[in-house]
């Protein structure tokens, strides 16, 4: 944790979600986050934290500094390609995830944040197997919410990636809503994100089911 800076530009991003050891690409068009990140790629650590906005009424969202999520998660820069309209496309491995702190004045258009690393020092431990998972059984689960959910995959990759790849790479993809994501994000161990990935997987499917019924 010594190595981590305290402070990293931020990019609030309702629905995206990073987190350790997991990869997430990026599209960046807007002025202010394209010279975020070419500030980001000129630094040591290429750290970039990405975290929630908070909705609030009619579907928008707060853009000032006390309404943001509190946990978000940063990611290292290893990929990126400049496009010929002037974007970058960017890719991020999730390093660990932090605390938001609060906004530190500077002269730059984005973001940028002191956070807290202490609560999130197991992020950085190599990862151990899920004690007691059931892969076929998670597996059956994961089928219905794809079918039902109408998303397409690649089963031969599935039945073969590794538990924490697996249970991250899902949380991360799979289109449930920016309150759900942010729960998994903070769920404290593997385990424990595996356990709300299935809760919401099986009430995904559930009101599908039900929907299909009421039509």
């Amino acid at each position: 944790m010594k190595e981590l800076p305290e402070n990293i530009p931020l990019f609030p991003l309702p629905g995206a979600l990073l987190l350790p050891n997991s990869r997430l690409p990026l599209n960046i068009f807007e002025p202010r986050y394209i010279n975020m990140v070419e500030d980001t790629i000129a630094t040591k650590h290429r750290l970039i934290g990405m975290i929630q906005p908070i909705k609030i009424n009619k579907g928008k969202f707060q853009s000032d500094s006390n309404k943001y999520q509190r946990v978000g998660c940063a990611g290292r820069i290893v990929s990126f390609t400049e496009t010929g309209d002037g974007r970058y496309l960017i890719t991020l491995e999730g390093v660990s995830r932090f605390n938001f702190k609060n906004e530190v004045e500077h002269e730059k258009p984005y973001i940028l944040s002191h956070i807290d690393w202490g609560f999130y020092k197991n992020d950085l431990v190599p990862f151990e197997d899920i004690n007691g998972f059931d892969r076929n059984g998670f597996l059956e689960i994961l089928k219905k919410y794809l079918d039902s959910a109408q998303i397409a995959s690649d089963w031969e990759v599935l039945k073969k990636a590794k538990e924490e790849v697996l249970v991250n790479s899902l949380s991360m993809l799979c289109p449930f809503e920016p309150e759900e994501k942010q729960v998994l994000l903070e769920a404290d161990t593997i385990k424990k994100r595996l356990d709300v990935l299935v809760t919401l997987m099986k009430l995904s499917s559930e009101n599908d089911l039900e929907s299909q019924y009421i039509q």
